[in-house]
């Protein structure tokens, strides 16, 4: 059965930085969805399964890289300049299908155990 493992999160200040790690038992498409407290899960980012297409929420971009590495089957999500409203549980996500919307939840297939990321005033 395909696994997901993350991890990274932490307690960070306003400002500071993260990178989360996602490692994976195949390679996948892959990115990371957040679900704040009370909130809905969002979108945040997207890597095909080469690392040569890449797609970022808005509230991500000019702040946060996704990147892989192959040859270990993960993903990482560096996080700079990290905000209060950043707080949630990250959840590394994986799919089959390099086709249909990057931020639908619906057309990933897997998914990791979630990681806290808490950023402090």
């Amino acid at each position: 059965q395909v696994q997901l493992v993350e991890s990274g999160g932490g307690l960070v200040q306003a400002g500071g930085s993260l990178r989360l790690s996602c490692t994976a038992s195949g390679r996948y498409n892959m990115g990371w969805f957040r679900q704040a407290p009370g909130k809905e899960r969002e979108f945040v980012v997207f890597i095909s399964w080469s690392g040569r297409y890449t797609a970022y929420a808005d509230s991500a971009k000019g702040r946060f890289t996704i990147s892989r590495d192959n040859a270990k089957n993960t993903a990482y999500l560096q996080m700079n300049s990290l905000k209060p409203e950043d707080t949630a549980v990250y959840y590394c996500a994986a799919r089959n299908s390099y086709y249909g919307a990057y931020n639908s939840e619906r057309l990933y297939d897997y998914w990791g155990q979630g990681t806290q990321v808490t950023v402090s005033s």
